[in-house]
């Protein structure tokens, strides 16, 4: 026995496989993603190596961890509460109802529950596309109390997604209103591209909007959209066909400017 045990974890939507002492410290760990195994000690790399055997599907990269780019070492120097990458899809409303749970009992169902329930429908399917380039930023605060629910960054551009609960409900969309279900029609896509304008604005770069709807039981979009998506939770894969708008240095760049804090404050 060498000591060292696999402890399996999650970081930005990719799973890493750490190898640690008896006392908790890590002394290297395992990307699937990459086939790389990062060593801190090269004096364990045997150890290393036998430990993470059953776990090694094929050829692997060994050696020390990669010299972090600079857009990793501005996202080092966050203050933790500045950081939005940690958010879980629908935040601010996990929050809200955490503080403010409302009647035990009540006649009709809180609304926020249902917005929280969508924001993690579209979230989860968001947090798919990490492994293929994208990264994704959750319930993103801006002034006045709005939220940008979802930012996607990605080889194909960057998308501001409002997330909308219609379960097993049929949606009406005729720019710029929307109907679910026998609800009361919203102008909702107004909503969408406000908050794309806004992103741009904050990240001097094309933000293109989408209206996500999560669980619905059918589509009918009877207009043509302007410069907008409307898909539907099971849809949201598609963006990861997307390409040729980003370069990798450039996804890295903007995402460290969407998850510091500060970038949204004057828009």
């Amino acid at each position: 026995m060498n000591g060292l045990r696999v402890v399996p974890a999650w970081r930005h939507g990719q799973e890493r496989l750490y190898v640690c002492l008896t006392d908790g410290r890590n002394v290297a760990w395992y990307d699937r993603d990459t086939a790389r195994v990062n060593l801190l000690s090269e004096d364990r790399r045997e150890d290393v190596l036998d430990t993470l055997a059953p776990f090694l599907t094929g050829p692997v990269t060994v050696g020390p961890p990669p010299v972090p780019t600079p857009a990793e070492l501005a996202r080092l120097t966050l203050h933790p509460d500045d950081d939005l990458a940690p958010n879980r899809p629908g935040e601010a409303l996990v929050v809200a109802l955490d503080r403010d749970p409302g009647p035990a009992h009540r006649l009709r169902p809180d609304p926020r529950r249902r917005a929280l329930a969508a924001e993690q429908t579209v979230g989860d399917a968001l947090d798919r596309l990490e492994g293929a380039g994208w990264h994704i930023v959750h319930s993103v605060p801006l002034p006045g109390g709005d939220r940008i629910h979802h930012l996607v960054i990605g080889p194909g551009g960057l998308f501001s997604v409002r997330a909308v609960y219609a379960r097993k409900q049929r949606v009406l969309v005729t720019d710029p209103m929307v109907t679910v279900g026998r609800r009361e029609s919203r102008p909702l896509l107004r909503q969408v591209r406000a908050d794309a304008g806004r992103a741009s604005y904050a990240l001097t770069a094309e933000v293109r909007p989408v209206l996500a709807l999560a669980g619905p039981a059918g589509l009918d979009v009877l207009s043509p959209l302007r410069e907008l998506r409307v898909l539907q939770d099971t849809e949201l894969s598609s963006l990861a066909r997307l390409g040729g708008v980003l370069k990798p240095a450039d996804v890295e760049a903007l995402h460290a400017m969407a998850r510091d804090r500060h970038t949204w404050l004057r828009v």
